[in-house]
């Protein structure tokens, strides 16, 4: 008791001790006991500060402070959010660029084995049309595939049925049909099987280099029909990429003088670059863009077709003695299993890097291979290559690469010109100015005064 009248007696002298505080004072005063009471919390350091009779004291300072600690912090998360999501968005193109390296790499290499495994297979069988029909068998496999990576990567599983169903809406709302089956299907099917035999076909009387760079001519035919028969955009750039596809197929066909197996060839290659463009803009036509499922379950559904339909011709050709072989256990089934895996590993590395890179990088891994077959031809089959073929093989490649290029191109190009300029001029004047003070600089040490003129 004697302590708390002490402690009594200490505050009472303190508050006569302490100035009375003016109109100023008490207006602050006032305004912090308002503000206190408007946010419901007041601080014990304003308290404390209030007891003292720290009259130069802010009212609410620990408040501000408080204010300003999380404005920082929300100002740091803002900063923290902004430099992950730009890593996110750079470790995303890094993978699509790592992940199209991948799929161009495999692409050529998937095209470079077709064509060279065929080219051993005629040494010892010479049936073109039995080794389309059966790789084309293969493609029934191509959507149960797809599942399987759906069922291995996706977070919600569907059954199958239900893919199926969704899938088969790129031949209408209806799904596929009976009816649809035969009308949509067999045109594809048949330019699948035409372009596929006319390719090997043209194996038998040309190289594998020569053929794949004839090959490459589709996308010159593929622009040249959606221009004609799709109305698409016109391009000046891809009519000159056109022109040197085509100024590379009369090369190809000069460079042997014209005689008979030379000039066969080219037409079989060009024939078969015809019939794949024809095929891919009655695609675009009639079906439209598909995703990577509806592009799976189509493909399915022509092997389906093939293995159906198609299975009399070569049969037909057996019995006629056009196609024949001994006996089954004589076929090469190491070489046809070969081809045909390797022709649809190539159909679905096409397919699945639409989704998992850019496309233009798909039109790189076909065209590179040309010089992969051009090095095995080299090396293993020891060709000699003409100055002629090489110049043709040049110039459908310059063309094939034109082709890729964007329909805006042209406006890319000129503003990256104009970012060019903008660079060199502020370069120029970063110079000039170091130039100048560092001129002033010495006069200045020099003693001399330069004296500005009106």
């Amino acid at each position: 008791m004697r302590r708390l009248s002490d402690i009594s007696l200490h505050l009472s002298q303190l508050k006569y001790l302490t100035p009375a505080p003016s109109e100023d004072q008490q207006c602050s005063r006032s305004f912090m006991d308002v503000k206190a009471a408007s946010n419901g919390v007041s601080s014990i350091e304003d308290r404390i500060l209030r007891i003292t009779g720290y009259y130069g004291y802010y009212p609410g300072y620990s408040s501000h402070q408080r204010d300003d600690v999380s404005e920082n912090r929300i100002d740091n998360l803002d900063q923290d959010n902004g430099t992950r999501t730009r890593c996110q968005s750079c470790t995303a193109k890094f993978f699509k660029i790592f992940w199209g390296f991948l799929v161009v790499l495999s692409v050529s290499s998937s095209w470079v084995g077709t064509t060279q495994i065929v080219k051993v297979t005629y040494k010892n069988f010479h049936c073109p049309l039995f080794m389309t029909w059966f790789s084309t068998n293969w493609n029934i496999m191509f959507f149960p595939v797809y599942y399987s990576g759906h069922l291995a990567t996706a977070q919600e599983r569907r059954t199958i049925i239900k893919k199926i169903r969704e899938c088969s809406r790129i031949f209408g709302e209806e799904g596929l049909t009976l009816r649809l089956f035969l009308k949509r299907t067999a045109p594809f099917s048949i330019l699948w099987t035409l372009t596929n035999y006319l390719y090997l076909l043209a194996l038998r009387k040309l190289t594998a280099t020569d053929v794949s760079a004839l090959f490459c001519c589709n996308k010159a035919f593929v622009f040249l029909l959606s221009w004609i028969v799709l109305k698409d955009k016109f391009m000046g750039v891809r009519i000159v990429a056109a022109i040197m596809a085509i100024t590379g197929i009369v090369m190809m066909a000069y460079a042997d003088g014209f005689h008979g197996d030379s000039i066969l060839g080219v037409a079989l290659a060009v024939g078969s670059a015809s019939t794949s463009a024809l095929y891919k803009v009655l695609f675009k036509m009639f079906l439209g863009s598909a995703n990577f499922g509806e592009a799976a379950y189509f493909i399915s559904i022509l092997g389906i077709f093939n293995l159906i339909f198609i299975s009399s011709v070569p049969v037909i050709l057996y019995f006629t003695k056009v196609e024949y072989w001994s006996s089954f256990s004589a076929l090469p089934w190491g070489y046809l299993c070969g081809i045909a895996g390797l022709w649809l590993a190539f159909n679905i590395l096409v397919n699945l890097g639409v989704v998992l890179t850019y496309p233009i990088l798909i039109s790189i891994g076909t065209v590179l291979s040309i010089p992969g077959n051009a090095a095995v031809d080299l090396l293993k089959h020891e060709v000699i290559f003409s100055m002629v073929r090489l110049a043709a093989t040049t110039v459908i490649c310059i063309g094939f690469l034109l082709m890729l290029l964007p329909e805006e191109w042209d406006e890319i190009t000129l503003k990256f010109i104009n970012r060019l300029k903008e660079k060199k001029n502020e370069e120029q004047t970063e110079d000039v100015t170091e130039s100048t003070v560092h001129t002033r600089t010495r006069s200045r040490a020099n003693g001399t005064v330069s004296i500005p003129l009106a």
